[in-house]
């Protein structure tokens, strides 16, 4: 995927101008780009247009123009973007209950190695988890991992081709699993090279 430049971003006040519509259209493009596993862990799967979205708000509400500040913000939001190989994905446990969430997290120690996705005739992908930082400690797990699926050239081909993409979480106090709807499934091949 082509990563973001300067070049493709708003300048303040063009931001401000276009900022309804295009939230409008990134909201409805996110639609596609959600899978839920289970009631309380999403894969939120990036892309260049939900990064564009995310550094264009950032230099929003920090009021950034600086040319060196706005080139930090795209080289941590670029990362987020797949490489045409690969899904880059932002991985929430959401509990709407501040204590449930905490035993929850301290239950769920390793959840991140324990989710993978799967192209239909080839083994499941698990994540290369965190490479910013470290996400968990001995005693709870983060609410957001950051994870990369790397996919192998004849997955690629087999996605493209239609093969039913399904994902899942096989940690010992939370297991589900699930085919990817359509239209997240459409999305996600559009990703890859």
């Amino acid at each position: 995927m082509n990563k973001l430049t300067r070049d493709d971003l708003y300048s303040l006040e063009e931001y401000s101008a276009k900022r309804n519509a295009f939230r409008a259209e990134v909201m409805e493009h996110k639609k596609n780009r959600r899978l839920a596993i289970g009631e309380n862990a999403s894969l939120y799967f990036e892309d260049r247009v939900v990064m564009q979205y995310q550094i264009q708000e950032i230099l929003r509400a920090e009021k950034i123009f600086e040319a060196d500040e706005i080139a930090e913000e795209l080289k941590v939001y670029n990362a987020m973007i797949p490489d045409g190989s690969n899904w880059k994905v932002t991985f929430m446990l959401e509990y709407a209950d501040v204590e449930q969430r905490k035993v929850a997290l301290s239950q769920l120690l390793g959840i991140d190695q324990k989710t993978w996705v799967r192209v239909d005739g080839f083994d499941k992908v698990y994540p290369i988890s965190n490479e910013d930082l470290e996400r968990e400690t001995e005693d709870k797990t983060s609410s957001v991992h950051f994870m990369r699926f790397e996919l192998t050239s004849e997955m690629v081909v087999a996605a493209k081709e239609g093969a039913v993409l399904s994902a899942g979480i096989e940690h010992e106090n939370y297991h589900h699993t699930l085919d990817m709807p359509e239209n997240i499934r459409a999305s996600l091949v559009s990703d890859l090279a």
